[in-house]
């Protein structure tokens, strides 16, 4: 087994990101992003198209979003809606904290 080195970088929930930093933290192209948005799975905080602005928690949904339509095969419709139902459990997780 080789060692491997990973290199990272601390993202705060406060961070922003622009469309093509959003694309480059997920590997991903442009028209894969529309895509999730058109589909009600990631919300921009600003902008259009080339120019949009996201938060670091809709780095999480990408990143979730990927490894479901990878691992999963599972269409957009069903990303957005596992998504949701995720976010509702841990509303409700809190709430019964």
């Amino acid at each position: 087994m080789q060692n491997e080195a990973l290199s990272g970088e601390l993202i705060s929930d406060e961070t922003t990101l622009t469309i093509r930093e959003l694309c480059q933290a997920c590997s991903q192209q442009t028209e894969w992003i529309l895509e999730l948005v058109d589909e009600g799975v990631l919300e921009p905080l600003a902008g259009i198209e080339q120019e949009m602005v996201f938060s670091a928690v809709e780095l999480r949904r990408a990143r979730t979003a990927m490894r479901l339509q990878r691992d999963l095969d599972v269409n957009l419709s069903g990303v957005a809606l596992i998504l949701d139902l995720l976010d509702e459990v841990g509303r409700l997780k809190r709430l019964n904290s």
